[in-house]
């Protein structure tokens, strides 16, 4: 299933990826630093929700209080919760 996250406090806008069981694949940004995320993007393809949400929740860039990884952690493990409920 295709899942479509609009981000909060970063220089990304929107975070887009597909998401089967708990798979994550197709991890695409809009915005943001595309070398970071484009790399983000690559090492976490195929990896699950717990692995994503346990390495990436809590990154912070600057004083910003989340961050694109960051929002990339809420917006997997909300994509998993609301296709299992």
């Amino acid at each position: 299933m295709e899942y479509k996250y609009k981000t909060k406090g970063t220089c990304s806008v929107e975070i887009s990826f597909d998401i089967e069981g708990d798979i994550v694949r197709n991890i695409k940004f809009l915005g943001g630093c595309p070398g970071n995320l484009a790399a983000i993007s690559k090492l976490l393809e195929g990896q699950s929700v717990d692995f994503i949400t346990s390495k990436l929740t809590g990154n912070q860039c600057g004083v910003r209080g989340t961050s694109c990884a960051d929002q990339l952690a809420t917006a997997v493990r909300k994509a998993y919760e609301e296709q299992n409920n």
